[in-house]
C-alpha cells in the first residue's frame, strides 16, 4: 500500500506531520478526518523520507539512554508524546533523533506505541517491539522499559567482554604476520644479496628460507588474491542457512573455545528469556523472539524444537535437555522455575551465574592465548633470524682456522 506525507492541524491550532499509508491521497484524508484534524496537505511520501529516519545506525548505548530516560519520564507522569518530543531534542545521535520524531509523529497521527516502534526494525528488535507491548497492555510501560534497559546494559557488557577477549590475541597474530611478511619480503632478499657476494654452499634452514621467500615475493599478488578469494567465499558460504549452521555447530564444539561460545549463548538465553517472561510476554511469544536472538543457528534450532513441543503440551526442559545443547543444571533448574512457579527467578539466576563463567573464562583465554601466540611468533621469527645468521657464524668460523 502506497505512503503519504501529509500535514494537519488539530483542534488546539498544533501542527502534525507524519505518514500514513492508504490506497490514495482521499482515504489518508478521510483518514484524518476521522481524528479530528483538519487536513492542510497530503501527497505521496517520497520513498527518502520513509527509510530516513533508520537509515542511520544507532548504537546500543544510545538506546540505553533513550530507553531509561523514557522509562522515567513516563514514570513521572510525563505524557508519551511529551516524552518522545523532549528525548528527540536532546538526543546527541542524528538517527536516533530521526527515528524518534519519526514514532513521535506516527503516534499522534493515531498509532499505538509499538506499531510506531515497529516501522524501524533496523533499531527496535522484536524482542524492544513485545516486551512495550506487554508493558503497553499491562499498564507497566515504565517498569517493563527501565527492566529493558537493564537487559541492553547487560547484553552490551556481555559483548564488550566477548571482543575485548579476542581484540589482543588478534592484535597480536596480526602484527606476527606484518612482522614476517616484511621480513620475508625485504629482509631476506638482503641477505640473499651478500650470500651470493661471499659464495659457498648455505645452510639447508638458509635455502629454504630464501627459497620460501623467493616465492613469496614472486606470487605475492596471487597470494593476496587467493587470501582474498578463500575470505569472500568463507563469507558467501556462512551467508547461507547450512553454511552458517554448520559454522555455528563447528563453533560449539572447538577446543577451549567451544565451551566459552556454548556459556555465552546460554548467558544469551537465559537473560533474554528471563526479561520478556517477568515483561508479561507469553511463554511461547518468549521462546519465538529468543530463537531469533539467539545469534547461533544450533541454538535457535533447539530453542524452535522447544517451542513446537511446549506448544504440544511439554515442560520447557524437557525438550531442552533432549537436544543435548543445554547443560543438566539449566535443564534442571528451568524445570525446578516451571514446578514452583518462579521460571523468571531461575532464568535470571542462569544467566548471573552463566556471565560470571563467561566473564571469568574470558580472563583465563586471554591469560592462556597470550604467551602462545608470543611462543609462536617467538618460533617463527626467531626461526628466520637464526636461518639468516647460520652462514654468518659459518663464515665466522672458517676464517677463525
Amino acid at each position: 500500500m502506497p505512503a503519504y506525507q501529509y500535514t494537519a492541524k488539530s483542534k488546539e491550532g498544533k501542527t502534525l506531520t507524519g505518514i500514513l499509508e492508504g490506497a490514495s491521497e482521499t482515504e489518508v484524508a478521510e483518514s484524518l478526518h476521522t481524528r479530528d484534524l483538519i487536513v492542510v496537505s497530503v501527497e505521496p511520501a517520497k520513498r527518502k523520507s520513509i527509510k530516513s529516519a533508520a537509515s542511520r545506525k544507532v548504537k546500543t548505548d544510545d538506546l540505553v539512554v533513550f530507553t531509561r530516560q523514557l522509562a522515567t519520564m513516563i514514570d513521572a507522569g510525563v505524557p508519551l508524546v511529551s516524552s518522545l518530543s523532549i528525548l528527540a531534542e536532546q538526543a546527541e545521535s542524528e538517527g536516533l533523533k530521526n527515528v524518534v520524531s519519526a514514532v513521535r509523529q506516527d503516534i499522534e497521527a493515531g498509532m499505538n506505541f509499538c506499531d510506531a516502534l515497529g516501522k524501524h526494525p533496523a533499531v527496535f528488535s522484536g524482542l524492544f517491539i513485545n516486551m512495550a507491548r506487554a508493558g503497553e497492555t499491562s499498564g507497566m510501560l515504565d517498569e517493563v522499559l527501565d527492566r529493558l534497559a537493564a537487559y541492553l546494559e547487560k547484553s552490551a557488557a556481555l559483548s564488550r567482554k566477548i571482543r575485548s577477549s579476542l581484540a589482543y590475541p588478534a592484535v597480536i597474530i596480526v602484527m606476527a604476520a606484518v612482522i614476517t611478511s616484511i621480513l620475508l619480503l625485504k629482509v631476506v632478499p638482503t641477505f640473499k644479496g651478500i650470500f651470493e657476494m661471499l659464495g659457498g654452499k648455505l645452510p639447508l634452514p638458509t635455502q629454504i628460507l630464501i627459497l620460501f621467500s623467493d616465492l613469496l615475493r614472486k606470487n605475492f599478488i596471487f597470494v593476496l588474491a587467493g587470501f582474498a578469494g578463500v575470505v569472500f567465499l568463507f563469507r558467501r558460504y556462512i551467508a547461507t542457512e547450512r553454511g552458517r549452521y554448520n559454522f555455528d555447530r563447528y563453533k560449539l564444539k572447538a577446543p577451549v573455545l567451544g565451551v566459552f561460545f556454548l556459556k555465552v549463548s546460554v548467558a544469551k538465553f537465559s537473560r533474554t528469556f528471563s526479561t520478556l517472561v517477568k515483561s508479561g510476554v507469553a511463554v511461547l511469544s518468549a521462546l519465538d523472539i529468543v530463537s531469533k536472538t539467539a545469534g547461533n543457528k544450533v541454538i535457535e534450532e533447539a530453542v524452535m524444537g522447544c517451542l513446537k513441543s511446549v506448544r504440544d503440551g511439554e515442560p520447557i526442559s524437557l525438550p531442552l535437555s533432549k537436544s543435548g545443547i543445554f547443560p543438566p543444571m539449566v535443564c534442571r533448574m528451568i524445570s525446578v522455575g516451571e514446578q514452583t512457579g518462579q521460571l523468571e527467578k531461575m532464568l535470571s539466576k542462569i544467566a548471573d551465574f552463566y556471565d560470571e563463567q563467561v566473564d571469568t573464562m574470558a580472563s583465563t583465554l586471554t591469560s592462556m592465548i597470550e604467551p602462545l601466540v608470543i611462543a609462536f611468533l617467538g618460533v617463527v621469527i626467531g626461526g628466520i633470524v637464526i636461518s639468516l645468521f647460520l652462514p654468518i657464524f659459518k663464515i665466522t668460523e672458517l676464517v677463525a682456522r
